[in-house]
Order: structure tokens, then sequence, then C-alpha cells
């Protein structure tokens, strides 16, 4: 059978479209020789299991070592009963070596201990029955919450300084979060917020997103196995919508040979890479879902509701950025500044939080269609002024994020118009006070800017403008909508502010100037 591009579970060489999956992680094979302890943490789906158990295989068929994945994921729904979370991890372990290794390097029956050392007795007793030194990886460790992991953390502790004879002689934390983020409830705190527990790890690695040029080789062997080309523009731009994010890379692919091309002797195009963008932002697989869900967070939130306003950033600790990049969400540019990790979670992310809006809209009529079923653009502004009046101040109040509400309400609006018949597009960034739509309907493009008039700041008519003009030149259109939401302490009900005027950029760009 042939290969496909995997987007659920570890990749499989013989099954899968894959990379080398340790040229990501350079420093672990010098880790484990110089007898290491250390975390390596990374956003869902991005291959650390893939690396781990590429890793594990490679150790032991070196001859030099006896080494295992082990996941301790079974433990979490057992929180403070430390016994309970310890015997199910250990069964689960007898289970998993059973399958992997060889009868003669498997561990020895888990005598009884004491709640609170059964792993770190088991490991120990494996060690001393082990004919070569040890190397364990423990997944999916942050799954554990509270006194399971503080104990499991400890345990480890304990044993570190009789390895490599009595203990694993190098171990490695995988999960999501580096130490220190771990969820334990504690001191009013909801993190660990220290490595104490843990303080044997040598270093916290994370595996980095592909790159251009492996992008291009991950797509050449399809190319090879198949004769199906991806051009070089095609190519090209997957990676721009991704930034080399492996899922994406991976979901990009399989929609496009699987479904939209899925006849070899068709090339794959620019054209196409950008349906399957849409159908991937549009489906909200459980990657990007699960993704959505982290904005909920209240430290997430803190610092992605002003980037999704295009706000400056509040004070917020370097600690919580930094989590944010390690989520997966964000990433730093090489100039400097947190943005959106990569175009596609630009377009997810707003549209999650516009869905419950979205959900709560009334049935709107479309009357913005001809009846050819071209969309009107005046028809349309009639629509939109009829609907805020109605509906937009009780949408304000149920939105998400209160601070963009405006957004997420007009998007919502925006996405029950185009509703599957067209594309809306967003563009945002810290500090830039503006969030730019792109809205493409048929032949109809129509550039929409939105505006916030807060307290204490001058009225953004002129500013919004300026700024409308280079949108619509990017887009190549001689007109557009300029919306100024006014959030002023003192603003005039909507029913006196709401109105509509016909302004013109300096260059000669016809404007409609919505006043919300």
């Amino acid at each position: 059978m042939p290969r496909w591009f995997n987007t659920a579970g570890p990749c499989q060489a013989e099954n899968h479209y894959m990379l080398p999956p340790l040229t990501r992680l350079p420093q672990v094979q010098r880790l484990i020789a110089q007898q290491s302890y250390f975390v390596i943490h990374a956003p869902r789906q991005i291959g650390k299991t893939t690396a781990i158990l590429s890793l594990a295989e490679q150790l032991n068929a070196s001859g030099q070592y006896v080494s295992a994945v082990l996941s301790v994921e079974i433990g979490a729904p057992f929180g403070d009963d430390i016994g309970a979370a310890e015997l199910a991890i250990l069964a689960t372990w007898r289970d998993t070596l059973d399958f992997y290794l060889p009868p003669e390097l498997q561990p020895p029956a888990w005598d009884d201990a004491p709640p609170g050392q059964r792993i770190r007795h088991a490991l120990q007793k494996w060690s001393q029955a082990c004919p070569l030194p040890l190397v364990i990886f423990i997944d999916e460790v942050d799954a554990l919450r509270n006194q399971a992991l503080i104990s499991l953390l400890r345990q480890l502790r304990d044993g570190y300084g009789r390895r490599p004879k009595g203990f694993p002689s190098s171990l490695s934390l995988i999960g999501l979060r580096d130490v220190r983020d771990y969820k334990v409830a504690s001191g009013g705190s909801d993190r660990l917020h220290t490595a104490s527990p843990f303080n044997i790890k040598v270093e916290s690695l994370t595996l980095r997103n592909f790159n251009e040029s492996e992008v291009a080789e991950l797509y050449q062997q399809h190319t090879d196995d198949t004769g199906q080309i991806f051009l070089p523009e095609a190519t090209q731009l997957a990676f721009e919508l991704t930034q080399g994010q492996p899922w994406l890379v991976n979901a990009l692919a399989r929609q496009l040979t699987e479904e939209i091309a899925p006849e070899p002797t068709t090339n794959i195009t620019p054209l196409m890479v950008e349906e399957a963008k849409e159908i991937l932002i549009r489906r909200q697989d459980t990657h990007l879902d699960s993704l959505a869900e982290r904005l909920r967070e209240d430290r997430v939130k803190v610092i992605m509701e002003p980037i999704l306003g295009s706000q400056e950033l509040p004070q917020t600790s370097n600690e919580d950025r930094q989590y944010l990049v390690d989520l997966g969400l964000l990433r730093r540019e090489p100039a400097g500044g947190l943005v959106i990790a990569n175009p596609i979670y630009r377009e997810v992310l707003p549209r999650v939080l516009a869905q419950g809006s979205q959900d709560s809209l009334p049935m709107i009529s479309p009357s913005w269609l001809t009846t050819t079923g071209e969309l009107d653009t005046d028809r349309l502004l009639h629509a939109f002024m009829d609907f805020w009046l109605q509906h937009g101040e009780a949408l304000l109040k149920s939105a998400a994020y209160p601070e963009i509400a405006p957004h997420l309400v007009l998007m919502a609006f925006l996405h029950r118009v185009i509703n599957g018949g067209g594309t809306l597009e967003r563009e945002y960034a810290i500090g830039r006070d503006r969030m730019d739509l792109c809205l493409r309907y048929g032949s109809v493009t129509l550039g929409i800017e939105l505006k916030v008039w807060r307290t204490r700041q001058a009225d953004p008519l002129t500013k919004g403008l300026v700024q409308l003009e280079s949108y619509l030149d990017r887009l190549k259109q001689s007109s557009g909508w300029l919306i100024i939401f006014d959030k002023r302490a003192n603003a005039l009900p909507l029913e006196e502010r709401l109105e509509t005027a016909s302004a013109q950029t300096a260059n000669g760009h016809q404007v409609t100037v919505i006043r919300l």
C-alpha cells in the first residue's frame, strides 16, 4: 500500500511520509551519553512522540542501551490519589514493555511498595536487573496534576543519585509545557512556578517546526512515490501558510493529494493549496480545535486579546509570553516582536472566538444577493446597519473577549454573509490599532477596516482613511469600508450615533464611513 501524509498519532516510516525525526533534536544523543535528565516540551502534534519512539528504537538497535517510551497519562483521572495513579501507570507500563521489548530486556515483576514510592521502586529494580544502561522517556507527563505529579517528580529526583546501576542512566520528561508550567494547585496558583521537584534536569529542549527545505523534502517523497508534482510555488505557499508547523504541513498535503487532486497526474498548484487551507479553516479539525481551546485560559487571554485587537501588549511576565510561544500560538519574529504563529492560526483563532456570536445570530435573509447570486455591497451595507441596530449591542455583551467584541460581532455577521460561498481574510498585529478584513464573494472584493474610538482618543477617521488607502492599494481595489466603533464612555446612544457617510482618501479611493 502506498504511503500517506499522517495527521493522527506518531508517524511510521513504512506507512507515512516523514522526515528523519532526530534532526530537530540534535542535542538529545549528547545528553543521553552524559547520563542527563532533561525535558522535551513542544505543542501537540509537532512530532514529539514520533521523535522519541524513533530515538528509543535507535538506542535499542545500537546494543548500548535499553530504552522505552512510557506514558503516565493513564494516571490523570486519579487526581490526588497517588497510590491509585501509580498502580494504573505501572499496569500500562507493563503492557507497553511486553509489546516493545524482548523478554530478556523486560523489567522484573513490579514488587509491591508503599504509595508514593512505587514508580521509584519499579525503576530501581529494573535498572538493577537490566544488562545495559536504561534510557527512559516519560511521555504526557503534564497530564498528571497536583499531588500525583509532585510525587512522580520527587520519586525521580530521589532515585537520580543511584544512576546508572540503580536507576535509569538517562531520563526525559515529555509534554506540552516546561516543568515550571506543570499544573499544580498550590499556594493560590495553578502552576508549579519552579523546577525544584525536578531540579536534576540539565536542559529543557523544544522541537522546532520544519523549515522550507524540509517541507519541500517531505512533499518530494510523495512525488517520488506517485509521480504527482507539487509545483515549487505551491510548496512555497504551503510553507508560508503553515510556517512549517508539522501537523498543518501534513494536513494540507493530505487534503491536496486525497481530496482535491487525487489523480497523481494532476500537478498541485498554489490555487489548490489556497483551497485546502480554506477547507482546514472551516473544518477546524481536532488539532485546530484543541489549540483554540487554549484561548479560554486567563494567562492566554490577557496576551491574545490585545494582539487580536491590534493593541499594545499590557505589562505581562516574560514567562507568560514564553508560555504562548511554547504552546505554538505565537512565534517571535527574527527582528523581534510577537506574532500569531502562522497565517492559518491567524484565521482560525478569531473565527473560533466569533463562533459564539455567530451562533447567537438570528436568521438573516440574504438580502445582499442579486437575483443572479452576486454580492451587492450597497444591499450588504443596508443589511448590516439594520442588523447592528437590532442586535449589535446585545451580541457585544456576549462576546468571549470583551475588548475586541466589535471585531468578533462584525466577523460573525460577515461569516453568515459568505456562508461557504466566499472567504473572509483578516490582518492584525500588535500595535497597529486596527483590523483589516477582506471579504471575497464571487467577483466582488470588499476591503474593510475596523477602528475603535476609545476614551481620551481623537476621532480615528483621518488615520483610518490613510490606513485603509494602504490596504486597498494592496488589494488593488478603488473603494472600501471604514467602520468606526465608538467605545468612549460618553458615546451617544447607538440610535443617535449610527450613520454612514462618504469620504475620499488622499489618492482618490472612495470610502464608505460607517459609525457604530
